[in-house]
């Protein structure tokens, strides 16, 4: 019996790094499983659209596919637009065996690949002392999806005795800009920030310019197609390809 098809769902962006660091992630995750059809999809803004890949999977003979979200909050495109998405394309083909895995989320695991990207940014800065970080999100209307932020970023800084401040691209406080400008008003002045995103686009843009602007030395990119980021992808898409095992 062949395994479920896996789509990495993304919710797209205008910005054609975002649409490419998904398909970057994607290559990343059928290296490490060279036998399961995996392709990319979007929400919105980018493509190929996710109705068209369900198409194109079912079309090619696919009977079962697990959705795994590539988001990285629990917020509203994770409660909403993902389920609309499945919904619809359960009611467009009849007996086609398709859910929705748990998202990305906040893995621990992520912490690995801060600190990889960090270093990087680190680096090419030139710079060797740090005496406080801020943990960069895009934020979210759903306050539990920010208090998920400010929880990993407490757990983040525990591991390198620091202090830390979770700060969000939109819609929370405090802003990059601010966080920075906190710690500086405290005395600190190596103050690096660390870009929970996954991808690049015109939030994680707008972070780092607020940051820069307000005194950080570094800015890390984003997550992007890390190892350690695939490996979640699959993760997610195991469980989600047991729970259609039917019982």
């Amino acid at each position: 019996m062949a395994a479920p098809a896996l789509i990495a769902l993304a919710h797209g962006s205008r910005d054609p790094r975002s649409a490419a660091t998904v398909r970057a992630l994607v290559a990343e995750v059928r290296a490490q499983r060279p036998d399961l059809t995996v392709e990319p999809a979007f929400l919105e803004l980018a493509r190929p659209g996710f109705q068209d890949v369900v198409d194109d999977l079912v079309r090619a003979g696919h009977d079962e596919i697990v959705v795994v979200p590539l988001l990285l909050s629990d917020a509203y495109h994770a409660k909403v637009d993902v389920p609309a998405a499945i919904a619809e394309a359960s009611a467009r083909h009849e007996g086609l065996g398709i859910r929705a895995s748990a998202i990305l989320g906040l893995e621990a695991a992520f912490l690995q690949v801060l600190d990889e990207r960090l270093r990087a940014a680190l680096r090419s800065a030139r710079v060797r002392e740090l005496d406080a970080l801020v943990l960069a999100a895009a934020g979210s209307s759903d306050a539990l999806a920010n208090q998920a932020v400010a929880r990993l970023a407490r757990v983040w800084g525990a591991r390198h005795k620091l202090p830390v401040s979770a700060a969000f691209a939109s819609t929370a406080p405090p802003a990059t800009g601010e966080a920075v400008r906190a710690f500086r008003g405290e005395g600190r002045r190596h103050i690096a920030v660390a870009s929970l995103f996954l991808a690049p686009g015109m939030l994680p843009d707008r972070a780092a310019e607020l940051a820069l602007e307000a005194g950080a030395v570094a800015v890390s990119e984003p997550l992007g197609a890390h190892p350690e980021v695939a490996r979640v992808v699959l993760a997610r898409y195991a469980v989600g390809a047991v729970e259609l095992v039917p019982v």
